[in-house]
C-alpha cells in the first residue's frame, strides 16, 4: 500500500536500534525524509548512511542529541525546527523490583520515558497546529495497561503517555493533526535477542525454538507465542503517520500479540 507519504520529515527518536529504528526505515520505504536520533553520534551517523544507502530518494539527515535534556531537544528544534511527524519512540526500561525504585529512579523515568517526549511534542505541535497537518506518536507498551509488577517504573511512564496523548489530542479537534499511541507487546530488540540467545546456550537449537521455549515458560499469556518483529511495528507506525490515518485521534493502538486479555 502506498502511504502518501513522499517528501514529508519525521523525527523519530531513539531511532538507531530497535523499534525506533524499525520505524526509520518504514518511513524512509515510503520516501520520508528521517531525522535521525540517539545519544551516540556515530551510531546515528552510521544509521543516516544506511538509509542513504537503501532509499536514495530520501534524505535523512544526523540529530544526534539526548533528548532527556530540555538544552539538546531545544538544539535539535532549533536546528530542524519544522517536521510533519514526530515519533516519541526514545525509552528505557529494565527488571526492577518496586523496593528497589528510589526517588532518583523514578525520576530518571519520568524524564526520559515522559518529559522528553513531552518537550519534543510542545516544540513540533504548534507548526503542525498552522500547517493543519502533522502526526505525533508516543510507542507505549502493554505495560501501560496491564503492569506485570516487574517493572513498575517503566509501566508508571508507559500509563502516563496514554493519558498525555489523550490530552494532547483534544486540541487537535477540527485538524488534520493527529496525536496517538502505539502499544506493542514483547518485541525482539536486539537486545531481547541477546538475553534469549544467553538463556538457552545449546547450539543445537534454532532461534526460533529458543523463543518459542522463552514463552511458552514466560509468556504462557501471548497468542503470538512469539516475539512481535520491530518491522511489524515499524509498518503499523508508517501506517499511521499517514493521510489514510486520519481518524485515529487520541487513540491507544494495542499491537500486544494477545497479551491484554480485556476486549477494550
Amino acid at each position: 500500500m502506498e502511504m502518501g507519504l513522499h517528501n514529508t520529515t519525521a523525527l523519530v527518536t531513539g531511532s538507531t536500534k530497535g523499534i525506533g529504528k524499525a520505524i526509520a526505515i518504514e518511513l524512509a520505504k515510503e520516501g520520508v525524509n528521517v531525522l535521525v536520533n540517539g545519544r551516540n553520534r556515530e551510531e546515528v551517523e552510521q544509521t543516516v548512511r544506511e538509509l542513504k544507502l537503501n532509499y536514495p530518494a530520501t534524505t535523512p539527515q544526523n540529530a544526534a542529541a539526548d533528548m532527556a535534556d530540555p538544552e539538546q531537544r531545544q538544539a535539535v528544534f532549533a536546528q530542524f525546527p519544522s517536521v510533519d511527524i514526530l515519533i516519541n519512540s526514545m525509552g528505557i526500561y529494565e527488571l526492577m523490583q518496586y523496593e528497589e525504585v528510589d526517588d532518583d529512579i523514578w525520576e530518571k523515568y519520568f524524564r526520559t520515558n515522559v518529559l522528553a517526549a513531552n518537550g519534543l511534542t510542545k516544540l513540533y505541535l504548534p507548526g503542525m497546529l498552522s500547517r493543519n497537518y502533522g502526526r505525533v506518536i508516543f510507542i507505549a507498551s502493554e505495560e501501560a495497561v496491564m503492569p506485570s509488577g516487574q517493572m513498575p517504573q517503566y509501566a508508571m511512564t508507559k500509563s502516563m503517555l496514554l493519558s498525555l496523548s489523550k490530552s494532547i489530542s483534544k486540541g487537535t479537534a477540527g485538524t488534520e493533526v493527529t496525536v496517538n499511541t502505539i502499544m506493542p507487546g514483547p518485541t525482539l530488540s536486539e537486545k531481547v535477542h541477546h538475553i534469549i540467545e544467553g538463556m538457552y546456550p545449546d547450539e543445537n537449537l534454532t532461534f526460533a525454538e529458543k523463543e518459542q521455549k522463552f514463552m511458552a515458560a514466560n509468556l504462557p499469556q501471548s497468542e503470538l507465542q512469539r516475539f512481535i518483529k520491530p518491522v511489524e511495528i515499524g509498518r503499523l507506525a508508517a501506517f499511521v503517520c499517514s493521510p489514510y490515518a486520519a481518524a485515529f485521534k487520541g487513540s491507544p493502538i494495542r499491537m500486544d500479540g494477545g497479551m491484554v486479555p480485556t476486549i477494550y
